[in-house]
């Protein structure tokens, strides 16, 4: 008997793409979004889901797509990644898919030299390629601009500070 892998499936734009079913914890519709400042662009902002705080960003964004409106059919793809959660939104939530492990390809080299090393393997499913997501690396934000920041304490500036140190700068 052979393998499967479960995947939940869902759009970004045309195409396709599969999350395993072990890091979803559930899937919504598109709330009020409350934005954050200084986030990455694909970076929504984050959403109440019942009394947690969850960080939500826009895949179309993530993936270098134009981002549109949200429609009826948008979701969030609440996530669990190393204990927190996490939103994902996609322009449509499919169904749970099971692929034969005979089925999935690993991720094709030119896809992991252009910077996509979010991408685990690709699936063939009743005709259709499945593009398989690694979340945590889906979830990861990009590294700051300047890196010395991040791993100097000393040079990073908080709260009011930071506003002081900005207004400071203009006059």
């Amino acid at each position: 008997m052979s393998r499967e892998t479960q995947v939940v499936g869902f759009q970004v734009g045309r195409e396709t793409y599969g999350v395993p079913i072990a890091s979803l914890h559930e899937i919504v519709r598109v709330p009020e979004i409350t934005a954050v400042p200084d986030a990455p662009e694909y970076m929504e902002g984050v959403i109440n889901l019942r009394g947690k705080i969850v960080s939500v960003l826009d895949l179309r964004k993530r993936f270098g797509k134009t981002a549109g409106p949200f429609h009826r059919r948008s979701r969030i793809l609440v996530v669990e990644h190393k204990g927190r959660l996490a939103g994902m939104i996609v322009d449509a939530a499919s169904e749970v898919l099971k692929i034969p492990e005979s089925e999935i390809e690993p991720a094709p080299g030119m896809m992991l030299e252009g910077g996509l090393d979010c991408v685990t393997g690709l699936g063939k499913y009743k005709g259709r390629l499945i593009i398989l997501l690694d979340v945590g690396r889906v979830l990861e934000f990009k590294k700051s601009a300047n890196p010395e920041a991040a791993t100097d304490p000393s040079i990073a500036v908080t709260g009011k500070a930071a506003a002081q140190s900005a207004s400071a700068g203009k006059k």
